[in-house]
Protein backbone atom coordinates (compact mmCIF):
# COMPACT_ATOMS: atom_id res chain seq x y z
CA UNK A 1 0.00 0.00 0.00
CA UNK A 2 1.02 3.63 -0.44
CA UNK A 3 1.77 5.73 2.62
CA UNK A 4 2.08 9.44 3.37
CA UNK A 5 5.83 9.54 2.63
CA UNK A 6 8.58 7.50 0.96
CA UNK A 7 10.20 4.83 3.13
CA UNK A 8 13.78 3.58 3.18
CA UNK A 9 14.66 0.47 1.18
CA UNK A 10 13.45 -2.70 2.88
CA UNK A 11 10.58 -0.95 4.65
CA UNK A 12 6.94 -1.12 3.59
CA UNK A 13 3.63 0.52 4.42
CA UNK A 14 1.06 -1.87 5.89
CA UNK A 15 -2.27 -1.54 7.65
CA UNK A 16 -2.21 -1.94 11.40
CA UNK A 17 -4.74 -4.78 11.21
CA UNK A 18 -2.29 -6.79 9.09
CA UNK A 19 0.49 -6.78 11.67
CA UNK A 20 -1.42 -6.63 14.99
CA UNK A 21 -3.62 -8.89 17.05
CA UNK A 22 -6.70 -7.06 18.35
CA UNK A 23 -8.02 -8.14 21.74
CA UNK A 24 -10.97 -5.79 22.13
CA UNK A 25 -13.45 -8.63 22.59
CA UNK A 26 -12.33 -9.21 26.20
CA UNK A 27 -12.59 -5.63 27.42
CA UNK A 28 -15.53 -4.56 29.57
CA UNK A 29 -16.35 -1.76 32.01
CA UNK A 30 -16.76 -2.17 35.75
CA UNK A 31 -19.29 0.06 37.47
CA UNK A 32 -17.57 2.03 40.21
CA UNK A 33 -19.94 0.83 42.91
CA UNK A 34 -19.16 -2.80 41.97
CA UNK A 35 -15.36 -2.47 41.93
CA UNK A 36 -13.54 -4.55 44.52
CA UNK A 37 -10.31 -2.91 45.73
CA UNK A 38 -7.30 -4.85 44.54
CA UNK A 39 -3.86 -4.60 42.97
CA UNK A 40 -4.81 -5.13 39.31
CA UNK A 41 -4.65 -1.93 37.16
CA UNK A 42 -8.00 -0.84 35.74
CA UNK A 43 -7.24 0.82 32.40
CA UNK A 44 -9.10 3.45 30.39
CA UNK A 45 -8.47 5.78 27.48
CA UNK A 46 -5.74 7.82 29.16
CA UNK A 47 -4.12 5.31 31.48
CA UNK A 48 -4.68 3.48 34.76
CA UNK A 49 -7.72 4.94 36.54
CA UNK A 50 -8.19 2.53 39.45
CA UNK A 51 -7.17 -0.84 40.88
CA UNK A 52 -9.46 -3.89 41.02
CA UNK A 53 -9.30 -7.55 42.01
CA UNK A 54 -10.02 -9.14 38.61
CA UNK A 55 -8.46 -8.88 35.16
CA UNK A 56 -9.43 -9.13 31.49
CA UNK A 57 -5.99 -9.45 29.87
CA UNK A 58 -2.61 -10.93 30.72
CA UNK A 59 0.62 -10.36 28.82
CA UNK A 60 2.20 -7.41 27.01
CA UNK A 61 -0.21 -5.15 25.10
CA UNK A 62 -0.41 -1.65 23.68
CA UNK A 63 -3.55 0.19 24.79
CA UNK A 64 -4.87 2.86 22.42
CA UNK A 65 -7.62 5.33 23.33
CA UNK A 66 -10.91 4.65 21.52
CA UNK A 67 -12.53 7.85 22.80
CA UNK A 68 -11.81 10.50 25.39
CA UNK A 69 -8.12 10.47 24.47
CA UNK A 70 -5.76 13.04 23.03
CA UNK A 71 -4.76 12.31 19.48
CA UNK A 72 -2.08 14.87 18.60
CA UNK A 73 1.55 13.87 18.03
CA UNK A 74 3.38 13.36 21.31
CA UNK A 75 0.21 13.15 23.39
CA UNK A 76 -0.19 9.94 25.35
CA UNK A 77 -2.93 8.37 23.28
CA UNK A 78 -1.22 4.99 23.67
CA UNK A 79 0.56 3.26 26.53
CA UNK A 80 2.10 -0.13 27.24
CA UNK A 81 0.78 -2.60 29.82
CA UNK A 82 2.52 -5.75 31.02
CA UNK A 83 1.14 -8.53 33.21
CA UNK A 84 -2.49 -8.65 34.32
CA UNK A 85 -4.84 -5.71 33.87
CA UNK A 86 -8.52 -4.91 33.38
CA UNK A 87 -9.42 -2.83 30.29
CA UNK A 88 -12.69 -0.95 29.93
CA UNK A 89 -14.55 -0.25 26.68
CA UNK A 90 -12.91 3.15 26.07
CA UNK A 91 -9.59 1.69 24.99
CA UNK A 92 -8.41 -0.63 22.22
CA UNK A 93 -6.12 -3.51 23.17
CA UNK A 94 -3.58 -4.55 20.51
CA UNK A 95 -0.21 -6.22 20.23
CA UNK A 96 2.16 -6.80 17.36
CA UNK A 97 2.32 -10.20 15.70
CA UNK A 98 5.60 -11.58 17.08
CA UNK A 99 7.18 -12.29 13.69
CA UNK A 100 6.26 -8.88 12.22
CA UNK A 101 6.04 -6.06 14.77
CA UNK A 102 7.38 -5.34 18.26
CA UNK A 103 5.03 -3.71 20.75
CA UNK A 104 7.53 -0.99 21.64
CA UNK A 105 7.92 0.03 17.99
CA UNK A 106 4.11 0.14 17.70
CA UNK A 107 3.83 2.21 20.89
CA UNK A 108 6.35 4.84 19.77
CA UNK A 109 4.74 5.08 16.34
CA UNK A 110 1.28 5.67 17.86
CA UNK A 111 2.69 8.37 20.16
CA UNK A 112 4.34 10.07 17.18
CA UNK A 113 1.32 9.94 14.86
CA UNK A 114 -1.50 12.46 14.49
CA UNK A 115 -4.69 10.35 14.46
CA UNK A 116 -7.24 13.17 14.18
CA UNK A 117 -8.11 12.41 10.55
CA UNK A 118 -9.15 8.86 11.51
CA UNK A 119 -11.67 9.92 14.16
CA UNK A 120 -15.45 10.00 13.69
CA UNK A 121 -18.14 11.82 15.68
CA UNK A 122 -18.39 15.53 16.44
CA UNK A 123 -19.53 15.53 20.08
CA UNK A 124 -17.14 12.83 21.31
CA UNK A 125 -14.58 11.94 18.63
CA UNK A 126 -13.94 8.23 18.44
CA UNK A 127 -11.37 5.94 16.85
CA UNK A 128 -13.44 2.95 15.74
CA UNK A 129 -11.94 -0.50 15.50
CA UNK A 130 -12.31 -0.51 11.70
CA UNK A 131 -10.52 2.86 11.46
CA UNK A 132 -7.78 1.56 13.74
CA UNK A 133 -7.31 -1.55 11.58
CA UNK A 134 -6.80 0.68 8.53
CA UNK A 135 -4.12 2.89 10.10
CA UNK A 136 -1.04 2.92 7.82
CA UNK A 137 2.12 2.01 9.72
CA UNK A 138 5.70 1.93 8.38
CA UNK A 139 7.15 -1.56 8.81
CA UNK A 140 10.91 -2.14 8.78
CA UNK A 141 12.40 -5.62 9.37
CA UNK A 142 12.34 -6.79 13.01
CA UNK A 143 16.06 -6.26 13.55
CA UNK A 144 15.76 -2.70 12.22
CA UNK A 145 12.79 -2.13 14.55
CA UNK A 146 14.91 -3.19 17.53
CA UNK A 147 17.79 -0.96 16.45
CA UNK A 148 15.43 2.02 16.07
CA UNK A 149 13.87 1.36 19.49
CA UNK A 150 17.32 1.25 21.10
CA UNK A 151 18.26 4.52 19.42
CA UNK A 152 14.97 6.20 20.43
CA UNK A 153 15.41 5.11 24.04
CA UNK A 154 19.02 6.32 24.10
CA UNK A 155 17.99 9.77 22.85
CA UNK A 156 14.88 9.89 25.04
CA UNK A 157 17.09 9.05 28.02
CA UNK A 158 19.06 12.22 27.32
CA UNK A 159 15.82 14.18 27.08
CA UNK A 160 14.66 12.72 30.41
CA UNK A 161 17.94 13.76 32.03
CA UNK A 162 17.55 17.28 30.63
CA UNK A 163 14.00 17.35 31.99
CA UNK A 164 15.21 16.16 35.39
CA UNK A 165 17.73 19.00 35.50
CA UNK A 166 15.02 21.41 34.41
CA UNK A 167 12.75 20.20 37.25
CA UNK A 168 15.61 20.69 39.69
CA UNK A 169 16.04 24.25 38.41
CA UNK A 170 12.32 24.84 38.96
CA UNK A 171 12.58 23.54 42.53
CA UNK A 172 15.60 25.77 43.08
CA UNK A 173 13.54 28.79 41.97
CA UNK A 174 10.77 27.82 44.41
CA UNK A 175 13.32 27.32 47.20
CA UNK A 176 14.85 30.71 46.44
CA UNK A 177 11.43 32.34 46.75
CA UNK A 178 10.52 30.63 50.03
CA UNK A 179 14.01 31.40 51.42
CA UNK A 180 13.41 35.07 50.58
CA UNK A 181 10.04 35.02 52.38
CA UNK A 182 11.68 33.32 55.38
CA UNK A 183 14.33 36.04 55.40
CA UNK A 184 11.70 38.80 55.46
CA UNK A 185 9.04 37.30 57.74
CA UNK A 186 9.74 36.10 61.31
CA UNK A 187 8.55 32.75 62.60
CA UNK A 188 5.14 32.89 64.32
CA UNK A 189 5.58 33.68 67.98
CA UNK A 190 9.17 34.91 67.67
CA UNK A 191 10.42 38.26 68.94
CA UNK A 192 9.84 41.12 66.51
CA UNK A 193 11.96 44.08 65.50
CA UNK A 194 11.23 47.47 67.01
CA UNK A 195 8.01 48.94 65.60
CA UNK A 196 6.60 45.55 64.59
CA UNK A 197 3.78 43.80 66.49
CA UNK A 198 1.94 40.51 66.33
CA UNK A 199 -1.74 40.90 65.46
CA UNK A 200 -4.53 38.50 64.52
CA UNK A 201 -5.63 38.37 60.90
CA UNK A 202 -9.16 39.28 61.98
CA UNK A 203 -7.83 42.58 63.38
CA UNK A 204 -6.65 43.83 59.99
CA UNK A 205 -9.21 42.23 57.66
CA UNK A 206 -12.90 41.39 57.57
CA UNK A 207 -13.25 37.77 56.50
CA UNK A 208 -16.35 36.49 54.75
CA UNK A 209 -17.40 33.63 52.51
CA UNK A 210 -19.63 33.76 49.44
CA UNK A 211 -22.30 31.86 47.58
CA UNK A 212 -22.53 29.60 44.55
CA UNK A 213 -25.88 30.79 43.23
CA UNK A 214 -27.74 29.09 40.40
CA UNK A 215 -27.11 28.36 36.74
CA UNK A 216 -27.37 31.51 34.65
CA UNK A 217 -30.03 30.82 32.03
CA UNK A 218 -31.88 33.56 30.18
CA UNK A 219 -32.76 36.94 31.68
CA UNK A 220 -32.51 36.98 35.50
CA UNK A 221 -35.90 37.37 37.24
CA UNK A 222 -36.59 40.37 39.52
CA UNK A 223 -34.33 40.43 42.54
CA UNK A 224 -31.71 38.31 40.78
CA UNK A 225 -28.58 39.30 38.83
CA UNK A 226 -25.61 37.75 37.12
CA UNK A 227 -22.14 37.67 38.65
CA UNK A 228 -18.89 35.87 38.10
CA UNK A 229 -18.28 33.57 41.06
CA UNK A 230 -14.65 32.84 41.95
CA UNK A 231 -14.11 29.14 42.68
CA UNK A 232 -11.20 27.21 44.19
CA UNK A 233 -10.09 26.08 40.72
CA UNK A 234 -9.81 29.71 39.57
CA UNK A 235 -7.04 30.35 42.13
CA UNK A 236 -3.90 29.05 40.48
CA UNK A 237 -0.73 27.49 41.88
CA UNK A 238 1.11 30.76 41.23
CA UNK A 239 -1.31 32.51 43.65
CA UNK A 240 -3.16 34.48 40.99
CA UNK A 241 -6.78 34.41 39.78
CA UNK A 242 -7.51 33.12 36.29
CA UNK A 243 -10.31 35.56 35.42
CA UNK A 244 -11.00 33.78 32.10
CA UNK A 245 -12.22 30.61 33.81
CA UNK A 246 -14.48 32.22 36.43
CA UNK A 247 -18.07 31.12 35.63
CA UNK A 248 -21.12 33.36 35.36
CA UNK A 249 -23.84 32.44 37.87
CA UNK A 250 -27.22 33.84 38.87
CA UNK A 251 -27.42 35.20 42.43
CA UNK A 252 -29.75 37.32 44.53
CA UNK A 253 -29.18 41.05 44.05
CA UNK A 254 -28.82 41.54 47.81
CA UNK A 255 -26.12 38.86 47.91
CA UNK A 256 -24.30 40.37 44.93
CA UNK A 257 -24.26 43.79 46.60
CA UNK A 258 -23.01 42.38 49.88
CA UNK A 259 -20.32 40.18 48.33
CA UNK A 260 -19.00 42.35 45.48
CA UNK A 261 -15.21 42.09 45.36
CA UNK A 262 -13.04 45.22 45.16
CA UNK A 263 -9.40 45.79 44.27
CA UNK A 264 -7.17 44.67 47.11
CA UNK A 265 -9.46 41.91 48.38
CA UNK A 266 -7.59 38.67 48.99
CA UNK A 267 -9.31 35.43 47.95
CA UNK A 268 -8.30 32.39 50.01
CA UNK A 269 -9.08 28.72 49.38
CA UNK A 270 -11.23 27.48 52.26
CA UNK A 271 -12.01 23.87 51.32
CA UNK A 272 -9.99 21.81 48.86
CA UNK A 273 -7.21 19.29 48.43
CA UNK A 274 -6.39 16.23 50.51
CA UNK A 275 -4.35 15.31 53.55
CA UNK A 276 -1.45 14.58 51.23
CA UNK A 277 -1.79 17.88 49.37
CA UNK A 278 -3.44 20.69 51.31
CA UNK A 279 -4.65 23.50 49.04
CA UNK A 280 -6.63 25.29 51.74
CA UNK A 281 -4.98 28.61 52.53
CA UNK A 282 -3.79 29.37 48.99
CA UNK A 283 -4.34 33.11 48.50
CA UNK A 284 -4.66 35.48 45.52
CA UNK A 285 -5.22 39.25 45.28
CA UNK A 286 -8.29 40.44 43.40
CA UNK A 287 -8.06 43.31 40.93
CA UNK A 288 -11.34 44.99 39.91
CA UNK A 289 -12.73 43.80 36.57
CA UNK A 290 -15.33 45.24 34.21
CA UNK A 291 -17.90 42.64 35.38
CA UNK A 292 -19.25 41.94 38.85
CA UNK A 293 -17.24 39.33 40.78
CA UNK A 294 -18.12 37.65 44.08
CA UNK A 295 -16.54 34.78 46.08
CA UNK A 296 -18.01 31.28 46.10
CA UNK A 297 -18.88 29.39 49.27
CA UNK A 298 -15.63 27.37 49.12
CA UNK A 299 -13.35 30.40 49.44
CA UNK A 300 -12.86 33.25 51.88
CA UNK A 301 -12.64 36.90 50.87
CA UNK A 302 -10.49 39.19 53.00
CA UNK A 303 -11.47 42.89 52.98
CA UNK A 304 -8.31 44.62 54.17
CA UNK A 305 -8.28 47.61 56.51
CA UNK A 306 -5.99 49.81 54.41
CA UNK A 307 -5.18 52.04 57.39
CA UNK A 308 -3.47 49.08 59.06
CA UNK A 309 -2.19 46.78 56.35
CA UNK A 310 -1.20 46.73 52.70
CA UNK A 311 -2.92 43.92 50.73
CA UNK A 312 0.31 42.86 48.98
CA UNK A 313 2.09 42.56 52.34
CA UNK A 314 -0.61 40.26 53.70
CA UNK A 315 -0.71 38.31 50.43
CA UNK A 316 3.01 37.54 50.64
CA UNK A 317 2.68 36.55 54.30
CA UNK A 318 -0.33 34.28 53.70
CA UNK A 319 1.53 32.39 50.97
CA UNK A 320 4.71 31.90 53.01
CA UNK A 321 5.76 28.49 54.31
CA UNK A 322 5.23 29.79 57.85
CA UNK A 323 1.50 30.20 57.20
CA UNK A 324 1.21 27.05 55.10
CA UNK A 325 2.41 25.00 58.07
CA UNK A 326 -0.06 26.75 60.37
CA UNK A 327 -2.94 26.09 57.95
CA UNK A 328 -1.95 22.43 57.61
CA UNK A 329 -2.18 22.07 61.39
CA UNK A 330 -5.59 23.82 61.39
CA UNK A 331 -7.07 21.33 58.89
CA UNK A 332 -5.17 18.21 60.02
CA UNK A 333 -8.21 16.67 61.74
CA UNK A 334 -10.31 16.75 58.57
CA UNK A 335 -10.30 14.02 55.90
CA UNK A 336 -11.22 16.74 53.40
CA UNK A 337 -9.24 19.87 54.39
CA UNK A 338 -11.66 22.56 55.52
CA UNK A 339 -10.39 25.85 56.94
CA UNK A 340 -12.68 27.24 59.64
CA UNK A 341 -13.28 30.98 59.68
CA UNK A 342 -12.86 31.15 63.46
CA UNK A 343 -9.42 29.52 63.21
CA UNK A 344 -8.34 31.61 60.23
CA UNK A 345 -9.29 34.87 61.96
CA UNK A 346 -6.84 33.95 64.74
CA UNK A 347 -3.93 33.51 62.31
CA UNK A 348 -0.94 35.56 63.57
CA UNK A 349 0.40 38.36 61.35
CA UNK A 350 3.75 40.14 61.95
CA UNK A 351 2.78 43.75 61.31
CA UNK A 352 5.31 46.57 60.81
CA UNK A 353 4.34 50.21 60.18
CA UNK A 354 2.85 50.93 56.74
CA UNK A 355 6.04 52.53 55.30
CA UNK A 356 7.98 49.39 56.27
CA UNK A 357 5.28 47.20 54.71
CA UNK A 358 5.63 49.17 51.47
CA UNK A 359 9.42 48.77 51.51
CA UNK A 360 9.12 45.01 52.06
CA UNK A 361 6.55 44.68 49.28
CA UNK A 362 8.83 46.56 46.85
CA UNK A 363 11.72 44.23 47.74
CA UNK A 364 9.62 41.08 47.40
CA UNK A 365 8.19 42.33 44.09
CA UNK A 366 11.72 42.69 42.69
CA UNK A 367 12.73 39.19 43.82
CA UNK A 368 9.51 37.72 42.48
CA UNK A 369 10.20 39.19 39.04
CA UNK A 370 13.55 37.41 39.00
CA UNK A 371 11.90 34.14 40.04
CA UNK A 372 9.27 34.56 37.32
CA UNK A 373 12.02 35.12 34.74
CA UNK A 374 13.68 31.88 35.86
CA UNK A 375 10.40 29.98 35.53
CA UNK A 376 9.69 31.46 32.10
CA UNK A 377 13.08 30.19 30.97
CA UNK A 378 12.23 26.76 32.36
CA UNK A 379 8.88 26.73 30.53
CA UNK A 380 10.69 27.59 27.30
CA UNK A 381 13.10 24.73 27.96
CA UNK A 382 10.17 22.34 28.45
CA UNK A 383 8.65 23.47 25.13
CA UNK A 384 11.98 22.85 23.40
CA UNK A 385 12.28 19.40 24.99
CA UNK A 386 8.81 18.48 23.74
CA UNK A 387 9.79 19.58 20.23
CA UNK A 388 12.98 17.54 20.49
CA UNK A 389 11.01 14.44 21.48
CA UNK A 390 8.77 14.89 18.44
CA UNK A 391 11.76 15.42 16.16
CA UNK A 392 13.33 12.21 17.46
CA UNK A 393 10.13 10.22 16.81
CA UNK A 394 9.46 11.82 13.44
CA UNK A 395 12.98 10.98 12.31
CA UNK A 396 12.74 7.43 13.65
CA UNK A 397 9.78 6.47 11.46
CA UNK A 398 11.31 7.96 8.34
CA UNK A 399 14.49 5.91 8.77
CA UNK A 400 16.59 8.93 9.76
CA UNK A 401 17.94 7.65 13.08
Amino acid sequence: MEGPYKLPEGWQWVELGEVCEIWDNLRRPVKKKLRNPGEIPYCGANGVIDYVSGYTHEGEFVLLAEDGGFYGPGERTAYLMRGRFWANNHVHIVRGKPDLLTNTFLLYWLIATDLHSYLTGATRPKLTQSAMRNLPIPLPPLEEQRRIIARIEELMGRVREARRLQEEAKKDADRLWQATLAEVFPRPGSELAEGWRWVKLGEVARIFSGTWGAEAVGTPPPGQTRARVVRVSDIKENYTINYYTVPVRQVRQTEATRLTLITGDIIVVKSSGSKAKVISGRAAIFSKQSELYIPSNFVFALRINFSKAQPEFLWYWLNSDHVKHLVESMVSTFTYPNLKKTDYCQLPVPLPPLPEQQRIVAYLDSVQEKVKALKRAQEQTETELQRLEQAILAGAFKGEL
